[in-house]
């Protein structure tokens, strides 16, 4: 894979990933000004029962597919039937828990919420096999395609219902809509040659590899749906919805950054594994990329997390904004360690992250248990505590099974942890001049954003980091492009 063709997959997933973010961002504070709290944390229970589902519904086709050396039709027809027999199974396993779920949360809404969340996986496999095939060949622009259409269908489906007074279920009659836009689109791009009919042969490679997979994923989403569901039974739906708004705008990064540089750093690893290169140093490398725009971006959160959740989503919100500052921390630190699942999958060791997975979850879990007596700030710090704990799993396996040293690690970082100062610099002016950051001005938050961005830059450029080459291609990419279509 050469370095051009990385870059622009890069440069179209980023594309897919800021137009969802802006879509997403855009329903999200619309929805968060005509829903209620209660409704919102209502259908966030429901979306965190239902993604542990979703976790199985994959069953681990999508990374077999991208890591797999011989990709054959049979193989293709063998993954479609694991797909299909896996998540119809998960549709009626879903439906029939909607019920004593919701006697357990004393919510009866969402009975009807699950049941109708139930109904995605009766569409799903249908184009399960086609977005790994589509990545593996690199084929971004049709992945950008698929869930643009998905993400603009969920947007509009949900404002509208949600104004004509649905509540909870305008959202999740809107996932099942996106889903089945998303599907139309992509059994137009899909590639040449895919089978469209199902077959058993080499099922059994697929569900071997499948176990390890799905295991760790879903020990994975169980620790992510841990908090909601603590939180849900033990404090209150109320509080979910909170929480939810603050990993909501920490995720900001994730859905800007890290999603879009995971569907590609994923099929870069396995290829350099398949060729004999070497992954190590291409981890190393996206380390001191990633690290230099997290540590920055959850500086410039903490700092503002206040004016940036009413801004978001109005006054009411203004709660989560202790826990998003507690939880920038942890973030930050395990921003290094984001694409360390990817490094290891890619070489083989899938057992070994699921292993890591299993011990990190468990350490999360009680963690929150015994937090959530005490409030939501202690959740905070409960979520710290175990992502802290996560960070040194993962550190330990990329030791010892991709032989990255922790000096090495550090060194990639090190500028990054010097371009927090210059980013810091603007917001911290502001926070001075107005004496706090509550009711601080739109006007002062944008003068704080633009200076801290300043500062970023100037300090990419001063430090001499490698990212600034980066930035340059991607200027030189951007004004070939206007170029061309100037001329």
């Amino acid at each position: 894979m050469s370095r051009q063709q990385v870059r622009t997959s890069l440069a179209f997933s980023f594309a897919e990933k800021y137009t969802l973010l802006l879509l997403g961002m855009g329903g999200s504070m619309w929805i968060a000004r005509v829903l209620t709290p209660a409704d919102i944390g209502l259908y966030s229970v429901g979306a965190v029962l239902v993604g542990l589902a979703q976790t199985v519904r994959d069953f681990g086709v999508g990374p077999y597919l991208v890591q797999e050396k011989e990709l054959s039709v049979e193989k293709m027809r063998a993954a479609m039937a694991v797909s299909i027999m896996v998540a119809w199974m998960l549709a009626l396993l879903v439906a029939l828990a909607s019920w004593p779920a919701a006697a357990f949360y004393h919510a009866p809404r969402l009975q009807s919420v699950l049941l109708v969340l139930a109904l995605n996986f009766l569409f799903l496999p249908f184009s399960a096999i086609i977005l790994p095939c589509l990545r593996r060949e690199l084929r971004f622009s049709a992945i950008y395609l698929i869930n643009v259409v998905h993400g603009a269908a969920n947007l509009i489906v949900s404002v509208a219902l949600a104004v004509a007074g649905y509540g909870a279920m305008s959202l999740a009659w809107a996932a099942v809509i996106a889903t089945i836009a998303a599907l139309l689109v992509s059994l137009w791009v899909r590639p040449a040659g895919m089978p469209w009919r199902p077959g058993w042969k080499g099922v059994r490679s697929i569900v071997a590899f499948g176990l390890f997979s799905t295991g760790g994923g879903l020990i994975d989403e169980a620790g992510v749906a841990a908090p909601d569901l603590i939180i849900g039974k033990m404090i209150g739906i109320e509080g979910v919805g909170l929480f939810g708004k603050a990993t909501g705008t920490l995720n900001i990064f994730n859905q800007a950054i890290t999603s879009a540089v995971s569907p590609v750093i994923f099929p870069l690893f396995s290829a350099s594994a398949r060729d004999g290169g070497d992954a190590a140093a291409a981890f190393r490398d996206t380390l001191a990329y990633m690290t230099a725009l997290s540590w920055p971006f959850f500086t410039f959160l903490a700092l503002m997390a206040l004016p940036l959740v009413e801004l978001l989503y109005g006054p009411q919100w203004g709660a989560a904004a202790p826990l998003i500052r507690v939880m920038c921390l942890s973030s930050a630190l395990y921003s290094m360690f984001s694409m360390s699942r990817y490094l290891l999958i890619a070489k083989g060791q899938v057992a070994a992250q699921a292993r890591l997975d299993a011990m990190a979850v468990a350490v999360r879990i009680a963690a929150l248990v015994l937090a959530a007596p005490f409030g939501l700030y202690c959740v905070g710090w409960a979520v710290v505590a175990g992502l802290l704990f996560r960070c040194y799993l993962c550190y330990r396996n990329l030791r010892t099974l991709a032989g990255l040293r922790g000096v090495d690690m550090l060194a990639a970082a090190r500028k990054s942890a010097l371009l927090c100062l210059p980013t810091a610099l603007a917001p911290l002016l502001v926070l001075w001049h107005a004496g706090s950051d509550a009711g601080l001005t739109l006007q002062s938050l944008m003068l704080a954003a633009l200076g801290a961005l300043s500062g970023w830059m100037a300090g990419v450029i001063l430090l001499r980091h490698a990212i600034a080459g980066e930035l340059n291609a991607l200027r030189r990419t951007l004004s070939g492009f206007a170029f061309d279509h100037l001329k």
